[in-house]
């Protein structure tokens, strides 16, 4: 295999990039991503290939499109990214990989970054700005960290627990731990389904200690060309699913149009219609069949 240079970052205008293979976001993880962006900088630049345009240069979005997106929606003229040169297969199966990579993240493997850069000698303070989190909730996951208790920590990450609770929680004798639920209670810290869900958590931690313990002799699966093709396969057949649903609906559609355009254009229906004084229809059935329907 011939090595290939490394790719340098170069700052490149947005105008130029073009998403190839765009997905649907979710906004509100958008809104995050643009309020990150905006206060601590791009952490990671985008990926694009360059081709030849009209006129001049372009580029493809490999890998990136959220951080694009968040570039543009703050008006930024110009992204850093690494420009490398890739065929169009070559452009799917990168962006595909960083896509299945990101889903297999840990959410725990996150949480033990901001350890790692507190080990790497950065104040708590520093990692709060780097990563857009405040002080509290880093000071109290390297506090839950330094104790092993990945279990408190996997609630606080998805936002079951508040990262005070849990540090209470973690800091309470067995017999105190309904006491400090308690108190979260009164407090409106945890209230409803939350407070049954940490009551469970509180429950599994007793009976199955602090960590979260991964089944004996498993192994991270490695990610293979074959594995690859498994999940664009799968995903490919999801997507034909929904393009037959939505055909069989359009079809079903069609015909009760046709149906009710002809039941209508027949007066003595209509008429009983007017009489029983059944005179309207859903906007959108009303919107396929036109004028007609207005006079029934």
């Amino acid at each position: 295999m011939s090595s290939q240079p490394t790719p340098l970052i170069q700052s490149i205008p947005v105008e130029l990039i073009d998403v190839v293979n765009p997905r649907v976001r979710n906004r509100k993880v958008f809104l995050e991503m643009v309020e990150s962006i905006a206060a601590v900088g791009l952490k990671r630049p985008i990926t694009v290939t360059p081709r030849l345009g009209d006129p001049g240069v372009r580029y493809d979005l490999i890998c990136g499109q959220g951080r694009l997106e968040a570039f543009r929606e703050l008006g930024q003229a110009t992204i850093p990214a690494l420009v490398v040169s890739a065929g169009t297969e070559e452009c799917l199966v990168m962006g595909l990989v960083e896509n299945v990579a990101r889903r297999q993240h840990n959410a725990l493997d996150l949480l033990h970054d901001i350890d790692g850069m507190k080990k790497r000698g950065h104040s708590d303070a520093e990692i709060a700005r780097k990563t857009g989190l405040s002080g509290e909730y880093v000071r109290g996951v390297l506090r839950l960290l330094g104790s092993n208790e990945t279990r408190l920590l996997r609630a606080v990450e998805a936002g079951h627990l508040p990262v005070s609770v849990a540090i209470a929680i973690a800091d309470a004798e067995d017999d105190d731990v309904q006491q400090v639920l308690q108190e979260a209670y009164e407090r409106n810290l945890l209230r409803g389904n939350s407070l049954l869900a940490a009551r469970r958590l509180v429950q599994q931690r007793r009976v199955q200690g602090k960590r979260v313990k991964t089944p004996e002799g498993s192994k991270q699966k490695v990610l293979t060309v074959n594995a690859l093709l498994r999940t664009y396969q799968a995903d490919v057949d999801k997507k034909r699913v929904i393009t037959r649903n939505a055909a069989s609906t359009r079809n079903r559609l069609a015909f009760v149009v046709e149906a009710l355009r002809t039941l209508l254009a027949d007066e003595g229906f209509a008429t009983l219609l007017r009489a029983e004084g059944l005179l309207t229809l859903p906007k959108p059935l009303k919107d396929h069949l036109g004028t007609r329907a207005e006079g029934a």
